[in-house]
Order: C-alpha cells, then sequence, then structure tokens
C-alpha cells in the first residue's frame, strides 16, 4: 500500500474540553502527536513524564516548568523535554502552545 498525506484544518477540529482551565485540539500520526493547547492562567499540569521527547513551543503567554529546576518558557520559545524526564506546569498567562510528542511503543 502507498503511504498517503493527509491536510487537517485547525479551525476544523473539535475543541476537547480537558478540564474547566485547559482546551485542546489534537493531530495523531503513525509516529507523533501535534497538540494545539489553550489554558488559562493558573492551569496545572501535575508531575509526569513520556516514554517519548516532547517539545512545547509557546505561541502566547508563558508556562513555568519544574524539570530538574524551574525553567520559564515564553512566547516564541521551545521547550524539548527528554523522554522520560518528570515534569509539572503552570500556566503564567492565558497561553496557547503547540506540543509535539512522540508516540509511545504501547500504543
Amino acid at each position: 500500500m502507498t503511504p498517503r498525506a493527509d491536510v487537517v484544518r485547525w479551525d476544523e477540529l473539535a475543541l476537547e474540553r480537558v478540564t474547566e482551565m485547559v482546551a485542546r485540539k489534537t493531530v495523531s500520526g503513525d509516529e507523533l502527536t501535534l497538540t494545539q493547547v489553550f489554558l488559562k492562567k493558573g492551569a496545572l499540569a501535575p508531575l509526569h513524564s513520556h516514554a517519548r521527547e516532547q517539545m512545547i513551543y509557546v505561541l502566547e503567554g508563558g508556562l513555568r516548568f519544574t524539570l530538574e529546576e524551574d525553567v520559564t518558557v515564553r512566547e516564541g520559545e521551545v521547550l524539548r523535554i527528554p523522554a522520560g524526564l518528570g515534569h509539572q506546569c503552570e500556566a503564567l498567562d492565558d497561553s496557547m502552545v503547540i506540543v509535539v510528542l512522540g508516540k509511545s511503543d504501547e500504543r
């Protein structure tokens, strides 16, 4: 079977309400997941880790991550989190980010 490319329009994706403070739109491929995340100021993501590397590109606002040390990531910056590294996050402002996450082998 020949691989086929897909085009997805963000504005046609349903907005998933994760909590009253966090919403997202997600596109999943074979190896990666691309997610547009909207966080209200004060939203918290509890301590967790991923089996694959993660990249977070802040389009608007700012986030504080607790990793080995606290790291603040603001508009126009990208944070790369290695696989297996525990982290948590707090939205310092109303924020919009793009998250790229490699899919785990445990699909």
